[in-house]
């Protein structure tokens, strides 16, 4: 029988060997990223780099010394709409740190979705809401994807799902563990 984890909008199945990945970072979700200063990702952002084919990894913690995927790889496609940038991604446990991400996403520890990017030339609006600033990212170029623990956006939560015939406890543990070997 199937099984799978439900925890937000990060999907994960183990598919013969490797685990794929499907995740969604929503646009238009306002954040608070320090007091007094909000953001959101206005709708297409990201729209430039990803359309013109550029190199965009997903990472580990906003590691470039960990990545899971990556766009010139062939393991992460990537897919902007005007309410989501979608991604589905191939990870590989043949690396320590993979190992160590699938382990701590099974654990609950892993459970937000966080873009590094670097705002474009007239990219952003920056209005005032009273004593607050609100920064509405237009454009930026999108470099990297991350798995984190806490993400700055809290509408782009993880979603895990490992498939497989036993029960959970024990297909998630066999699975990690053939990694491991």
């Amino acid at each position: 029988m199937l099984w799978g984890g439900n925890l937000g909008a990060l999907e994960l199945r183990n598919e013969g060997g490797a685990t794929r990945l499907r995740a969604t970072f929503p646009y238009g979700a306002e954040t608070e990223l320090a007091p007094g200063r909000r953001e959101v990702i206005a709708p297409r952002a990201f729209a430039g780099r990803i359309e013109a084919g550029g190199e965009i990894h997903l990472l580990s913690g906003h590691d470039f010394n960990k990545p899971l995927a990556s766009t010139a790889a062939g393991t992460l496609t990537l897919r902007d709409t005007d309410t989501a940038l979608e991604l589905d991604a191939t990870i590989d446990g043949a690396t320590t740190w993979a190992r160590d991400f699938l382990a701590a996403h099974a654990a609950g520890l892993i459970r937000g979705l966080s873009p590094g990017f670097r705002v474009t030339p007239a990219g952003e609006r920056i209005e005032r809401r009273g004593q607050d600033l609100l920064r509405t990212v237009t454009s930026a170029d999108l470099f990297e994807l991350s798995a984190v623990t806490r993400p700055a956006y809290p509408a782009a939560q993880i979603e895990a799902r490992a498939w497989g015939a036993e029960a959970p406890d024990a297909g998630l543990h066999r699975t990690i563990n053939r990694w491991r070997l």
